[in-house]
């Protein structure tokens, strides 16, 4: 059965560099391949787990913006859905899908909607599913995220950071989203002040835990490695591996 993990968070609080080392350890761990969803328009998924994707969902939208004549009288949903499949970059254990930049000026509903139905026809073939999304709150009002096994907030120890972590597990309630669960991870601290305890505390938002400070993610970084190649002793992968551990267990009970 596919497992999919949602990330979610203020900008700035390292939504990406979580969702990366929770790729690398959903990898490591067996529960490969994975495929890996970058559906932040600042598209910086690919550069954490270290494949490039020449082609976006957005691509294809601006290539057939307009298009009347479908080959072969295909209906064009259809012929989008095919065409999705370039978008797909296999790599070794995690494959890549990214959503790109908006479309100009116009809504970019037409592309969370393309990628719902590739994701709906593709996630049955993976056991593990990593959703990057957008910072802030807008792909949740969008119903872009569904289907959510775990959704994965990620603050940063601010008062903040933790409110509007808080906010998007209202809103999950509010719109009566298909979350199963949803928790909170802190980076970049091992402890937090009492005033963002006491707003991450309360119901409907889990303490999934910390990801510490780690020197090892700036010097692979710096090296221009995806945080696939950081070693397994890493305090951060140690930490996000020791996360999901304690959630993946909790679903199987």
């Amino acid at each position: 059965m596919t497992y999919v993990i949602a990330l979610a968070g203020k900008g700035g609080t390292g939504k990406t560099t979580v969702a990366g080392l929770v790729v690398r350890a959903l990898g490591r761990s067996g529960r490969g391949p994975v495929l890996a969803v970058d559906a932040d328009p600042n598209t910086c998924l690919d550069v954490a787990v270290g494949l490039s994707a020449e082609r976006t969902v957005s691509d294809l939208l601006d290539e057939t913006r307009g298009l009347r004549d479908v080959p072969a009288n295909m209906p064009k949903p259809l012929y989008l859905e095919y065409h999705l499949e370039d978008c797909l970059v296999e790599g070794r254990g995690v494959d890549l899908i990214v959503m790109g930049r908006p479309e100009g000026q116009e809504c970019y509903c037409s592309a969370n909607q393309v990628l719902r139905t590739f994701l709906d026809r593709m996630i049955g073939s993976y056991p593990s599913v990593v959703v990057d999304n957008e910072a802030g709150m807008e792909h949740l009002s969008r119903r872009t995220t569904r289907d959510v096994d775990l959704l994965l907030v990620v603050s940063d120890a601010t008062v903040t950071g933790a409110r509007a972590a808080r906010r998007i597990a209202d809103l999950v309630r509010e719109l009566d989203l298909p979350v199963k669960r949803i928790a909170v991870a802190v980076n970049e601290a091992e402890t937090m002040a009492g005033p963002v305890a006491d707003i991450l505390g309360g119901d409907g938002l889990a303490f999934a835990g910390f990801v510490p400070h780690d020197e090892r993610i700036v010097e692979v970084e710096l090296a221009g490695q995806p945080l696939t190649e950081l070693p397994d002793d890493a305090p951060s992968v140690v930490a996000v591996e020791a996360i999901l551990d304690r959630e993946l267990a909790g679903a199987v009970r």
